[in-house]
């Protein structure tokens, strides 16, 4: 069984006429709105499962347990055979071990010994704690009453057959392949990954390793967001650096939407006289420059490549990953079928003081520090190394605000977005 779903239309980005600046909620409630899963589905067995999102439900094959069992070492007998105060039990030959089974019905009156994760035998529903008696090795003496049902572990206690035990859109973690294998479920319909590919445009770029010219500079955009979409648990593909110039980015295009389930470029975003991704995306007939409210940031150019679609950040690294962060990290959940994920937020103290005006949505380079929240020292949207100091972000509200030491602030770990 596999799931192909349709194509998104060329039109999917648009906004309505006469919008201006569009504030971060709303940019967030439209493309949470506009997009819907691109993937396909696959079968994988669990070895192959890890990080994988389902494609439908699983439903337990088998209860777990599957059988009444002990949760301790100790010793089992019949509750109607007890009574309060010191009492005595003769013992059964032989015992019940965890895949060692005790094969006949206990005998009226009498206790077998029982060690943890063994199968009740016919006739026992209640189990003492070996600490809890004395034997021996004949009978076991012990004080009384003891609970009915003590230290024993129903069938189905955890999960009964048939139950759902995972839901279509989870990202299988290591506790899940462990509750699908005890429950019997040795394979899943999950999504295939999201194909998610790079391209970076800009004649000012230079390869990394390369010898750059006086007038370059060296992508950084490239390396990060192909590290930050193989975090994100999809597959990273490289497209390479794109000149300036409209018809080799086409080609770029052409190859990206050939190889990919969605396209994320930097650079040429906005509507200068090189900026060939907005005036392609333009041409066909799909481009939407959404001026959204916040810095960094600002222009996101989004739009439908050949049914694929394209998220052209800005090519300022700092601004490209926060709009990675904030806006195509929950779209890209989406589209891969894990539905909209909203990262993790966090109310801290302040470890700074600014003042910020009206208008924007800022997001500020952080980390926590004794529980408060530290920001970088310069908001300059050149300063890469502040990428790499920060653990996270403070999100500062559209309005005017201003904090102080103390203030409680939200701080987004880059551990909450999958990083």
């Amino acid at each position: 069984m596999t799931l192909t779903p349709p194509p998104l239309k060329d039109d999917c980005f648009a906004l309505p006429s006469g919008t201006q600046w569009t504030p971060v909620d709303e940019a967030l409630s439209e493309l949470k709105k506009r997009l819907s899963v691109v993937t396909t589905s696959e079968i994988v067995g669990l070895a192959g499962a890890l990080d994988r999102i389902l494609a439908e439900d699983v439903l337990a094959s088998r209860a777990n347990p599957p059988r009444p069992n002990s949760a301790v070492d100790g010793y089992g007998f019949a509750h109607a055979d007890t009574r309060e105060g010191p009492q005595a039990l003769p013992l059964m030959e032989g015992r019940s071990a965890a895949g060692q089974p005790f094969d006949r019905p206990l005998a009226a009156g009498h206790a077998i010994r029982i060690l943890t994760g063994a199968t009740l035998p016919e006739g026992v529903d209640t189990v003492i704690l070996q600490e809890d008696v004395s034997t021996d090795g004949q009978a076991i003496a012990f004080h009384g009453p003891v609970r009915k049902g003590a230290n024993t572990r129903r069938a189905g206690e955890d999960v009964d057959a048939g139950e759902t035990i995972l839901t279509a859109g989870r990202k299988l973690t290591p506790a899940d392949l462990a509750l699908m294998a005890a429950t019997g479920v040795s394979e899943a319909l999950v999504r295939r990954k999201l194909r998610v590919a790079v391209v970076s445009t800009g004649d000012e770029l230079a390869e990394p390793g390369e010898t750059a010219r006086a007038d370059q500079i060296f992508d950084a955009n490239r390396p990060m967001l192909l590290s930050i979409i193989r975090r994100f648990g999809f597959e990273p593909i490289d497209m390479g650096r794109a000149p300036d110039d409209r018809d080799e980015l086409r080609g770029f295009l052409d190859r990206a939407e050939d190889q990919a389930d969605v396209i994320l470029t930097s650079g040429g975003a906005s509507a200068g006289d090189e900026d060939h991704m907005s005036a392609l995306l333009n041409e066909s007939g799909s481009m939407t420059l959404w001026r959204i409210a916040i810095k960094p940031g600002r222009p996101l150019a989004l739009g439908v490549w050949k049914g694929t679609p394209v998220f052209g950040l800005p090519g300022n690294p700092v601004a490209a990953m926060v709009c990675t962060l904030v806006f195509a990290k929950p779209a890209m959940s989406l589209l891969a079928g894990a539905g909209w994920e909203s990262p993790l937020r966090l109310t801290v103290p302040a470890a700074f003081s600014k003042s910020k005006k009206p208008g924007r949505r800022e997001y500020l380079r952080a980390r926590l520090r004794d529980g408060k929240a530290e920001v970088f020292a310069s908001e300059g949207s050149g300063r890469i190394s502040g990428l790499s100091w920060a653990e996270g972000l403070v999100e500062l509200p559209d309005e005017a605000c201003d904090v102080d030491h103390e203030t409680p602030v939200i701080f987004m770990p880059y551990a909450g977005f999958g990083l």
